[in-house]
């Protein structure tokens, strides 16, 4: 699966768009670490138990998002973009999305 933030792919032309894919994905912060995340926070610097939790959601919504163009019968996802949110306190929604779309080689 080709995958670009582009509207286009190089050397590739687009024959047909499938639509609109996506996939989602919650996570919630465990107590361990909200707790090391606090003490950390006191001290400064990079929080890296956040950093590997989003870095899973996203690869996760990346892993969804393929499986449904798929589905869809897409060989490509082009304008690929992430979003992300909170819900409630202590938990994140990471969304990959874009177009599906079927890319011949040039």
């Amino acid at each position: 699966m080709i995958i670009v933030t582009t509207e286009n792919i190089a050397n590739y032309k687009i024959t047909e768009i499938k639509g609109p894919v996506f996939g989602l994905t919650v996570r919630a912060r465990g107590l361990g670490k909200d707790i090391v995340a606090s003490l950390k926070g006191l001290v400064g610097g990079e929080i890296s138990q956040y950093t590997e939790m989003l870095e899973d959601a996203r690869k996760q919504a990346m892993d969804r998002m393929v499986e449904n163009a798929k589905v869809m019968g897409a060989n490509a996802i082009v304008m690929m973009r992430f979003d992300s949110g909170e819900i409630g306190q202590n938990m994140s929604e990471i969304v990959a999305y874009g177009t599906a779309v079927i890319a011949e080689r040039e």
